[in-house]
């Protein structure tokens, strides 16, 4: 059996939440995305993952926007734009026209050029097609059109499927077509082309299933240690379903300390010790439980290592 302690280490372990990442590894703490719904979500999970992170790293070269499946912004590696959109294509051929026609339309009217706007609905559904990237600057939205990856339509939807269940795991077809935006059928069928790499696990009770080359790691990761800052979306990775075992569309409160202003999680030796909330530098910190001398200092360092303007904290 696999518990849910097993299953928080192993994911906050291949998630880059407990050894940071070299400075400069962009493209891999953003190796299954990093949302961006809040302003500048993104770049502080980037921060959570690498060292060195400075505040324009949201806009680095090896990173590149474009929209979800659930209407958010999300940064990504630029090699693998394919994997998170062409991925993410319907399987039904006619909806892949209808996806491709509204992309010929959205790129007709950019012409050519990164335009500022209120693109509405139907550059959201655009932004499958691979043609179109985004730049949210936390007060505009900008669209460009960009050369639709080469990457075949198979492998970038099992490539979706592999990197779901690898930093994920244990999950199921259901959590990956919600996190993938594929139709619970579709996503059925891609988990089916990955199946020689899955195995089946008893996961506290409920059967799910991780990659067989994931199994010594997960069944052998070490209990976390230190003190992150996680933002909200990342806070899935301890289970936002009913029962507290895979990533959901649900928001299970993980602390009473959270708030419609502390909607974050203060990570502290791998468990939620309290929730957090900033305003341009003022980061809010609200502990649900006490926090050792040690532990203290470590949050103030992670504050003030944030690459945001003249980060400060407060605590209660």
């Amino acid at each position: 059996m696999i518990t849910r302690e097993q299953a928080v280490a192993y994911r906050l372990q291949v998630n880059h939440l407990v050894d940071r990442l070299p400075a400069g590894s962009h493209a891999e703490a953003a190796y299954v995305g990093l949302q961006d719904t809040a302003p500048r979500d993104a770049l502080l999970g980037l921060h959570a993952r690498m060292s060195e992170c400075v505040p324009s790293d949201w806009e680095h070269p090896a990173l590149i926007q474009t929209y979800s499946p659930r209407a958010a912004v999300y940064v990504l590696p630029a090699t693998d734009f394919g994997v998170f959109t062409l991925g993410r294509l319907p399987l039904d051929a006619d909806a892949v026209r209808r996806i491709d026609v509204v992309a010929e339309r959205v790129c007709a009217m950019l012409d050519g050029r990164e335009r500022r706007g209120g693109w509405g609905r139907e550059l959201r559904e655009a932004c499958a097609s691979g043609r179109i990237a985004v730049r949210w600057d936390t007060s505009s939205l900008w669209a460009r059109e960009v050369p639709r990856p080469t990457i075949d339509l198979a492998e970038a939807r099992v490539e979706l499927c592999r990197r779901h269940v690898h930093c994920f795991g244990p999950t199921t077809p259901k959590a990956f077509s919600w996190w993938s935006g594929l139709s619970p059928a579709d996503a059925r069928v891609v988990w089916g082309l990955l199946a020689g790499e899955l195995v089946e696990v008893d996961f506290d009770g409920a059967a799910g299933w991780i990659l067989a080359a994931d199994e010594e790691g997960l069944r052998s990761a070490p209990s976390p240690r230190g003190v992150r800052l996680l933002v909200a979306s990342d806070l899935r990775l301890f289970g936002r379903d009913r029962d507290a075992r895979f990533i959901a569309p649900g928001l299970r409160e993980l602390t009473p300390a959270a708030d419609t202003f502390h909607p974050n999680g203060l990570l502290v030796d791998g468990r939620i010790a309290g929730a957090w909330g900033r305003k341009g530098g003022r980061v809010s910190v609200v502990l649900a439980e006490s926090l050792s001398a040690t532990q203290y200092d470590a949050l103030e360092a992670e504050v003030a290592s944030m690459p945001v303007k003249d980060p400060q904290v407060s605590v209660r």
